[in-house]
């Protein structure tokens, strides 16, 4: 065979190396690859040096290498080899560290592509030779032993294999909710993969909430998609337009300059689709993802107002368990596009006039609450919109306390809404004498 015809060189320089660092970063991968890579498939000789320091550990260990152990073994296990490719393997590492592969699944299919071929082609000339000699059955043991080769032998996490990869600290990539004392109690922010739901009674301020967290991720310069089942797509954008330029809603249309000069310095780009209430699936939102990521828009956030108005793409005869689904099918697109989903559910007729709207307060569907990651609920009387207060309960937390009531300050009037420190609602007022922590323990010995 000709060279050109057993090289990754006419993929270029960065394909070969995301190959090299997807083989260390994904063992199942990297199991499936080394069947059929040889190491002078790469143009380059510090990658070839980093493969074999791979499969060396692999086989002497039975262990896949975490980044930490390549760390030690470039730090100081590759003195057999010369300065110049020392430096190379060095210096390649530390670009890789801390880094994420782009078009990863390309690579992988590309690679494995190429490497069966040549596999195959290999097999193919020995079989050439096992004609002379009429030697059928070893020609069809070599063919299907090459199509073997290579083929996917993910099974899962296996538990010996995988021992290294259990320690590995996994950075959740959260986004901040714009409430410096939500974002300390749930690291951060809603990480990738993960799912957020607010619990509020009808009125209260839902969708409010979900264009507050939605304009906090565009002011950090991520890309939203704004679901809404209820409201137009104009009027959920002149919400963000107040949002960001703090301009009453009432007076937008007196102040257009000041709020297209403020929206326009905001680094994120926004989508907001709108579809009517009960027509739009799961499937729905997935297929309208599909074509906007299609237009090079890769969402970093993902909200829909809201979750209970979806429409099932099953229908059942119970609706709690058409709801258990939908949510469900919204974790999933978090999992299937790495980034947090917002949603919103909405109280029963317990939560109406609820001081604390808690988890039993749910609509319809309790076991909604176990598929998402963060739940917070709203709570406003009418004595607190008046006053433009109310109170936010940490209903669930996979990465912190719950249970915890926070004071808000909510101005519908131009979408500005303020968690306050908890320990003010220890003694904050809203509306009666009682404290929050009083109204808590209350709540508690009636359950």
């Amino acid at each position: 065979m000709e060279n050109e015809q057993v090289s990754l060189s006419r993929y270029g320089k960065t394909f070969q190396e995301n190959l090299c660092q997807l083989i260390l970063l994904d063992r199942p991968f990297c199991d499936q690859i080394t069947e059929v890579l040889d190491p002078n498939f790469l143009e380059l000789r510090y990658l070839r040096v980093f493969i074999e320091i791979i499969i060396r550990y692999r086989k002497k260990y039975g262990v896949h290498p975490t980044y930490k152990v390549m760390t030690t073994i470039i730090r100081s296990d590759i003195d057999a080899y010369n300065l110049a490719t020392q430096k190379q393997i060095r210096d390649y590492y530390a670009r890789i560290l801390n880094t994420e592969v782009d078009g990863a699944e390309y690579i992988k299919d590309t690679a494995l592509d190429f490497c069966r071929k040549q596999i195959l082609k290999e097999a193919m000339i020995k079989s050439v030779k096992l004609l002379k000699t009429s030697s059928f059955e070893q020609i069809s043991s070599v063919i299907n032993g090459a199509l073997k080769l290579g083929s996917d032998n993910n099974f899962g996490h296996e538990f010996l294999k995988d021992f290294e990869l259990r320690y590995i600290d996994r950075p959740r990539h959260p986004v901040s909710t714009g409430w410096e004392e939500i974002d300390r109690i749930c690291q951060g922010g809603l990480g990738r993969r993960e799912l957020g739901v607010v619990i509020a009674p009808t009125g209260a301020g839902k969708s409010m909430i979900l264009v507050h967290l939605a304009a906090n991720a565009l002011k950090m310069g991520l890309n939203v998609v704004f679901y809404t089942m209820e409201l137009a797509e104009e009027v959920v954008g002149q919400r963000f337009d107040s949002c960001i330029s703090q301009v009453f809603l009432d007076d937008l249309p007196n102040q257009k300059a000041k709020v297209y000069d403020d929206i326009s310095k905001i680094e994120g780009k926004l989508i907001i689709k709108e579809y009517p209430t009960k027509s739009a699936s799961v499937d729905t939102i997935r297929a309208h993802l599909e074509r906007v990521r299609q237009r090079d828009f890769e969402p970093d956030m993902i909200l829909v107002d809201y979750g209970d108005i979806l429409r099932p793409v099953k229908s059942n005869t119970e609706k709690r368990h058409e709801l258990q689904e939908i949510y469900e099918q919204l974790r999933a697109i978090a999992q299937e596009l790495n980034c947090p989903v917002w949603t919103a559910s909405q109280t029963n007729r317990t939560g109406l006039n609820a001081e604390v709207v808690t988890m039993e307060s749910i609509s319809e569907a309790f076991s909604k609450c176990f598929v998402a990651d963060f739940i917070f609920s709203l709570s406003r009387t009418n004595e607190d919109k008046v006053a433009n207060t109310g109170r936010l309960f940490i209903a669930k937390n996979r990465n912190g306390p719950d249970g915890i009531v926070y004071p808000v300050f909510m101005d519908a009037a131009n979408v500005c809404i303020k968690v306050l420190s908890a320990r003010v609602s220890q003694s904050m007022p809203t509306g009666s004498s009682e404290s929050i922590k009083e109204r808590m323990r209350k709540i508690r010995r009636k359950k």
